[in-house]
């Protein structure tokens, strides 16, 4: 504004400090009624002595102003110590020419700031349009993160709960990233120099929800803002177009739990009839465990981040779902890892199959649901546990309930039990060393640190109390058995 004829006397190479409002005072220590990127107006009524220009450009410069423009209250030179207080501190320092009043320069800088403003706006919502362009001329959300990243003028990405990116570049820490969203008191949040801002399906728990990952402090940025609101309008599509591809999953589930001839179905889905096919069985549990629903939805995700097409429905009090085989179980484990930090005290348990044909898919449900059953009795938030992993016998264990698996480990083991508690002993442990090596009496006296002499009394002593025989393996079966039931 060169009409104003303001002269610069200090800091004529920080003039490019952005002007955000006008203040003018003539308190000796202002610093309360400043925010930042103030021209702070003053006549120096406050000026008594030196001291006086050290505290009251000390409080400028701590409050982050623009520049101070002053003028003395009579003609004359601007006080020396003024002078080289804003030189020691770093503020811009202006002379205010003795005809002019500060009404005028009140007047050309609030007039000025408006019109920025004005254009700010106008900015800003053509930038909205643009984003709103993509997405109204059928873009997919690849394009417009893309465009959200043109017009932040900064990387942007989307990431699901399980660390899955689905859109926008590899982050180099998804998993902390989750973390930090999962267990937010509050949203956007920034972490490691970038702002996470969620991105829902309405009424969506946030581990089913999607994170808007912004580089930068993005917490105020309506254009960021803008940005999720749009990306949630793409999420919302992709949970509708699930919903109508889970509409012929319950009906096929439903055919593959009671059995029968499901080639035609499966051709029906799209899938090969003679391609191998996993079944999935999970369940929540404990904590706030909520509905079928909510275990499906969350399965619904998991299954997206590893596989490209699954049918997921709840049958039940347990979800199921069907998707083509491939190595996808450890990525299964993986994204659980990803999500656990937000289940809380609620536990997610996860049953595969091996991978089998249209005519073994009843087997392979049965297989899944005894698998995640297995789950149950292990530790941990979340639980995998693929069919091909585990021992037929703890898949047949995993079938029977609890209450008969208690059952039949009290009447084969009961004496022995009773007799380690009421001699403070250990036979039990013995026995089950002595049969997982086989019955190897070297190798089990060994593991024990036992003379083989002292490991045949304590078998013995078993036998005695069980009316055993451990030479006949059909009966170190039916205690091996009776072990890995407890």
């Amino acid at each position: 504004m060169p009409e104003l004829r303001l002269r610069p006397v200090v800091g004529a190479d920080l003039l490019d400090r952005p002007v955000t409002g006008l203040y003018g005072t003539e308190l000796p220590d202002p610093a309360r009624y400043l925010s930042g990127g103030e021209l702070v107006l003053s006549g120096l009524l406050w000026h008594r002595t030196d001291a006086d220009c050290d505290t009251f450009v000390a409080s400028l410069a701590a409050s982050g102003v623009a520049a101070l423009a002053a003028g003395p209250p009579e003609a004359g030179a601007l006080p020396p110590a003024l002078v080289e207080a804003c030189e020691r501190h770093g503020v811009p320092l202006l002379e205010v020419p003795v005809d002019l009043s500060f009404a005028t320069i009140t007047e050309h800088v609030v007039l000025e700031l408006a019109a920025e403003r004005v254009g700010a706006a106008g900015a800003q919502l053509d930038r909205h349009r643009r984003l709103l362009t993509v997405v109204a001329d059928g873009g997919d959300l690849a394009e417009l993160i893309a465009a959200g990243a043109a017009e932040l003028g900064a990387p942007c990405l989307v990431l699901a709960c399980t660390g899955h990116v689905v859109a926008g570049p590899e982050p180099d820490d998804p998993a902390f990233l989750v973390r930090e969203f999962l267990l937010a008191d509050r949203l956007p949040r920034v972490v490691r120099g970038v702002t996470l801002l969620p991105v829902a399906a309405r009424g969506g728990p946030r581990l089913t929800s999607w994170v808007l990952v912004v580089s930068g402090d993005r917490t105020r940025d309506e254009v960021a803002a803008e940005l999720a609101s749009l990306v949630g309008v793409e999420r919302a599509r992709v949970v509708q177009g699930r919903e109508i591809e889970n509409r012929a999953a319950g009906p096929l589930l439903r055919q593959v739990l009671a059995g029968g001839d499901l080639s035609a179905r499966v051709a029906a889905v799209g899938w090969d009839p003679d391609a191998p096919l996993r079944v999935v069985a999970a369940s929540l549990s404990g904590g706030r465990a909520g509905t079928t629903a909510g275990a499906a939805a969350l399965l619904e995700e998991v299954l997206a981040a590893v596989t490209p097409r699954s049918l997921v429905a709840g049958i039940g009090e347990e979800v199921y779902a069907l998707a083509p085989a491939g190595p996808w179980v450890d990525d299964v484990r993986s994204a659980l890892r990803v999500l656990e930090p937000g289940l809380g005290a609620t536990r997610f348990l996860v049953g595969i199959s091996s991978p089998v044909g249209h005519t073994g898919l009843r087997g392979a449900a049965e297989e899944a649901s005894h698998a995640r059953r297995l789950g149950e009795r292990r530790t941990g938030r979340t639980q995998v546990v693929a069919g091909e992993e585990i021992a037929f016998h703890q898949l047949l264990l995993a079938g029977v309930p609890e209450e008969l698996r208690g059952s039949l480990r009290r009447r084969l083991l009961g004496p022995v039990v009773d007799y380690d508690a009421e001699h403070g002993s250990d036979l039990l442990g013995t026995l089950r060393v002595f049969l997982d090596c086989s019955g190897s009496w070297t190798t089990a006296a060994g593991r024990l640190h036992v003379h083989v002499n002292t490991l045949r009394y304590r078998i013995g002593r078993v036998e005695d109390l069980l009316g055993a025989d451990l030479s006949n393996f059909a009966e170190r079966v039916d205690l091996y058995l009776a072990l890995q039931a407890g």
